[in-house]
């Protein structure tokens, strides 16, 4: 931030704040943003393979967020110990999710990878008692861990044998949502307190994630031969809004209203999800997803629960 000297005659008038659009609002499009991501993500795939759909959502993600660098004049972090930490960090939070995800997506509907994803506070909060000594559980966390767990085996229907799930689909739905406690984990760990901006941070992050995939897409994928354009639409709202925007909004609401608040949108995104994939994919929906999914969001809920 830079400073202005006043003049010693003549106090300068006090700058205007800008308008900002109340928190509230930017939170309830957040939690757009990300609750649609599962409808995107199935519609990408529908025209392209799922490596495909993750490095175009990476590198127009990418391209909001190195716009956003070049309007703020902020530049990406230096030294190679600290590239080689974002590099790792890229992996677990941004190419690892992203590709389990759109795979999942083959045989799996949206309502029930939205749904998925509502289980990575369950595993950050399992995680933790095991890499973060500092993190002592309570009672209440760990009630809330054990009932999370219970609604994960009421969605997936487990005293019915599992009947009508695709089993491989499901398991890296669920991987993607323990990949981003381990990342953040790895974060906590090794990139804490380095100085330099949340943006910078995460633009190097995703431009890492963007060189991963475009190493890895070709030995999988070929050049498609065509481009759908509304699965090719989906992908750059996927990449523009649910990757780039959402990452600057969800800073913003860090910033003004603290983390606990910004994360409570992880509550909301299922509920978006599966209303998005019953209505506009016609996806079938049986009552146990939806109690299922109470019961993991309550059991959520209670390992955010914090010591007063």
């Amino acid at each position: 931030m830079s400073t202005v000297t006043a003049s010693p005659t003549r106090s300068p008038a006090p700058a205007r704040p800008r308008a900002r659009l109340d928190w509230r609002l930017r939170f309830g499009a957040l939690s757009l943003i990300w609750g649609f991501s599962f409808l995107l993500i199935k519609v990408g795939t529908d025209g392209y393979a799922p490596f495909q759909v993750t490095l175009g959502r990476l590198v127009f993600g990418t391209a909001v967020l190195a716009a956003a660098m070049i309007v703020k004049r902020e530049r990406l972090p230096r030294g190679g110990r600290l590239w080689a930490h974002m590099t790792v960090a890229a992996f677990f939070l941004n190419a690892l999710p992203f590709s389990l995800f759109a795979y999942s997506e083959l045989t799996i509907p949206s309502t029930l990878a939205g749904i998925c994803n509502a289980t990575s506070p369950l595993w950050g909060m399992a995680l933790s008692l095991v890499a973060l000594s500092e993190d002592r559980p309570t009672r209440v966390r760990v009630a809330g861990l054990g009932l999370g767990f219970l609604g994960v085996l009421t969605v997936l229907g487990a005293w019915q044998g599992f009947h009508g799930l695709d089993a491989t689909g499901t398991a890296m739905a669920l991987l993607a949502s323990l990949s981003y406690p381990v990342g953040w984990i790895y974060v906590r760990r090794t990139l804490a307190g380095t100085g330099n901006s949340h943006l910078a941070m995460t633009g190097g992050q995703l431009l890492l994630a963007t060189v991963q995939l475009a190493v890895v897409t070709p030995l999988f994928t070929g050049v498609p031969r065509h481009f759908p354009l509304v699965p090719l639409l989906a992908v750059a709202a996927l990449g523009t809004l649910g990757t780039g925007l959402a990452v600057l909004i969800q800073y913003g609401l860090v910033a003004e209203v603290g983390p606990t608040t910004a994360q409570m949108v992880t509550y909301f995104i299922p509920v978006i999800a599966t209303a998005a994939g019953v209505a506009l994919l016609g996806e079938s929906l049986r009552w146990t997803t939806p109690v299922g999914a109470v019961i993991v969001l309550a059991g959520a809920a209670l390992t955010q629960a914090r010591r007063g």
